[in-house]
């Protein structure tokens, strides 16, 4: 028998579920699935979907949409729209925080002008946060923000040196800045972008052998939470004439991971730290009593579309061999998966805000 690891139910921040609008590559159902297989018990979704969740009424039947079909607990962003800042105080009572994108992204949020920005610091409860889609120079501005408002500002997805390298600055001068990374960031190179070619194109894209090297240099220090940035788009959207950015990542992130510990990349320790507690106290999340996962530490496999539970069906990991997959999931003291088998029905996850 192989020897199986208990640990925390993990916590994914950054997923992007697809609905409402995009139930062809995934939904609450098949995305939650994907989750719990991956370990993750907690996750929360982002707002970029079809119409964005940037009113209260979007928010609202979004989250009633997902409340019977959710196998984890799911929370909900809210968007930055500068048609909408007036609505953010309303939004804050069952949004888990507010993105705001500077940069490009996949769907119909960016906010690029001053304005929208001040209404957002200005109209977004202090009790939760606000996180950023930044790259590069944008990184300096949420930095600013964070300064001049004296409240915390999260940064999705880091993947260049010189942006890890800006955020630790801060820190180090007190500034309330925290920051997330990708498992493709960490074990995927530009090298690996012209392999996979479209299937291989997100937002940020892979960045050099020197960046990535930047990233594990920072992740016992600065970085504060892994982040799956989870973004299935089907087959034939990604081979299409105009394919859009993103690649699924729940089932991967863990095994990924846990791969680096046993190469002696980074602690047991330090895993759960960026995965279960950093994510829970950054985005004052409820705790999950009785909840845990077993993890067979022993079994290597090799990544294959058989058995994903993401609708999309692929992975940038195929023909990757790991180890760390999940045998068994617990979710407040009710068994919902275990060797591969979904045991409890779907809505046996809540619905947080």
């Amino acid at each position: 028998m192989p020897r199986l690891l208990k640990l925390p139910g993990l916590i994914d921040i950054h997923t992007h579920l697809r609905v409402p609008g995009g139930e062809q590559k995934e939904d609450f159902a098949t995305g939650t699935r994907a989750a719990i297989a991956g370990g993750f018990t907690t996750i929360l979704a982002m707002p970029n979907t079809t119409p964005p969740v940037v009113t209260p009424a979007t928010l609202a039947a979004t989250r009633r949409q997902a409340q019977p079909a959710i196998f984890c607990d799911v929370g909900f962003f809210v968007g930055a729209s500068p048609a909408h800042t007036a609505e953010l105080p309303a939004l804050a009572a069952a949004g888990v925080a507010l993105k705001i994108y500077l940069n490009d992204t996949f769907g119909p949020l960016r906010v690029d002008d001053l304005p929208t920005l001040h209404a957002c610091f200005r109209n977004w409860t202090r009790a939760k946060p606000i996180a950023m889609h930044a790259e590069g120079q944008s990184v300096a501005v949420g930095i600013g923000l964070a300064a001049a408002y004296r409240r915390p500002v999260h940064f999705c997805h880091i993947s260049r040196r010189d942006e890890i390298e800006l955020i630790a600055d801060a820190k180090a001068a007190g500034l309330p800045v925290t920051c997330e990374v990708t498992p493709h960031h960490l074990f995927l190179t530009d090298d690996d972008a012209a392999r996979l070619g479209t299937f291989g194109d997100m937002r940020p894209r892979l960045a050099s052998q020197s960046d990535v090297d930047a990233l594990w240099a920072h992740l016992n220090t600065t970085i504060d939470c892994i982040a799956t940035d989870h973004a299935p788009h089907t087959r034939a959207e990604k081979a299409s004439e105009t394919p859009p950015p993103g690649v699924p990542g729940l089932e991967t992130s863990l095994p990924l991971m846990f791969t680096a510990v046993k190469a002696g990349r980074l602690s047991l320790a330090r895993l759960i730290a960026l995965m279960a507690d950093n994510p829970r106290r950054i985005f004052g999340l409820p705790a999950q009593p009785d909840t845990f996962i077993e993890v067979d530490t022993d079994t290597s496999f090799t990544v294959s579309e058989k058995g994903l539970q993401t609708k999309c069906g692929w992975s940038p990991f195929l023909e990757r061999e790991l180890v760390g997959r999940v045998h068994r999931v617990v979710l407040r003291g009710a068994e919902i998966f275990v060797n591969g088998t979904f045991v409890a029905p779907p809505g046996c996850g809540r619905v947080i805000g």
